[in-house]
């Protein structure tokens, strides 16, 4: 089965992240976007409270150089990838093999992080759209 637009859309209304608000986050002075990896200095401030609002679950071998497959089994998403890589001590798909156990941090946890990094606009700032 093809994965239509609809589908997707779909699927990423019910994720509890706005991955659309990201975008004025990166908005350039010439209207283009740039996307940058993932807030490092946001995670690393709150690394403890991650980890401290986490699970401990064995580490099964079908997640061997797979942290992907971690996050969508998790959260549904493959995004969340990177994280589950930092807050586990690994910094490199080759090296996710190595683990005995692994640190998942709950939801709740990583949505509390994204707000410090992704502030939800004010509502006076946005404008309408003219169709």
């Amino acid at each position: 089965m093809a994965i239509l637009i609809n589908h997707e859309a779909k699927k990423n209304l019910r994720s509890p992240i706005d991955f659309e608000r990201f975008g004025e986050r990166f908005k350039t002075s010439n209207d283009y976007f740039s996307f940058p990896s993932p807030d490092l200095e946001t995670l690393d401030k709150n690394l403890f409270y991650l980890l401290r609002n986490s699970q401990e679950v064995s580490f099964e071998t079908r997640y061997r150089f797979r942290p992907d497959y971690v996050s969508f089994d998790y959260y549904g998403v493959t995004t969340l990838s990177n994280l589950i890589m930092y807050v586990n001590g690994i910094f490199s798909v080759e090296d996710f093999d190595k683990l005995d156990k692994l640190v998942i941090p709950s939801m709740h946890a990583i949505t509390t992080v994204l707000k410090d990094s992704y502030s939800i606009p004010d509502v006076e700032d946005l404008e309408a759209i003219e169709w």
